[in-house]
């Protein structure tokens, strides 16, 4: 995989002659500097301004706002939660979530039910319906809220169903719907269908959410 400071190279040099930027390079630098980000940069902060943040006994959240070459410039807010704030969002780390390892087993006919899909009725009378069930319960999570989605906790095969990370077993089943945030798809469409009205009830949506042939 190429450093960043490669990508950066070509990105550069694209701009330079005036040519398209290629939306996998675009894609692969945000990739990067997620990682760094969240594996180097987030836990250097946290070790060095915890313990200069102790003194403080009310709840406070901290922004960081950078711009290369420029001095940092730090924001501050009593809203307690992050996601309150206009295009903020986490960068924690999801841990990794360990799988049972399976060894070989029979071939057996399975019976492959009919395609199905989701529609997805909104309050105000809009529908959502794409083209497979993973598209429309991707849109619909997307539509929810991503962070919001995120705070309810929900898990499928023990994953964040709104990830940070990406799976190493199901990780060909998470969408990456935002640099950095992932959902899964990993589920049949009726299971979709539950989830997809437990986020309309949690965040009290008002969704009517159908499966249709």
């Amino acid at each position: 995989m190429a450093t960043l400071k490669e990508l950066y190279t070509t990105l550069k040099s694209l701009r330079d002659l005036n040519l398209p930027m290629p939306d996998e390079l675009l894609k692969a630098a945000d990739n990067l500097e997620e990682k760094i980000i969240k594996e180097e940069i987030l836990p250097a902060l946290s070790q060095n301004i915890e313990p200069q943040l102790s003194e403080i006994q009310r709840d406070l959240v901290l922004v960081v706002e950078y711009h290369p070459g420029e001095p940092l410039s730090v924001a501050l807010s009593r809203k307690t939660n992050i996601t309150e704030l206009l295009e903020a969002k986490k960068l924690e780390l999801d841990p990794e979530v360990p799988h049972k390892e399976v060894g070989p087993r029979r071939k057996k006919v399975v019976k492959i039910s009919p395609r199905t899909g989701l529609c997805i009725h909104l309050k105000n009378g809009e529908i959502i319906h794409e083209k497979d069930a993973a598209t429309t319960y991707t849109t619909a999570i997307i539509k929810a809220g991503l962070m919001p989605v995120r705070d309810l906790g929900l898990k499928s095969c023990g994953i964040n169903i709104v990830s940070t990370t990406r799976d190493k077993k199901y990780g060909s089943a998470q969408r990456e719907v935002s640099p950095g945030l992932y959902v899964l798809t990993h589920s049949n469409t009726k299971d979709k269908k539950k989830i997809l009205e437990k986020i309309s009830s949690a965040l009290k949506l008002g969704w009517r959410v159908e499966i249709i042939k």
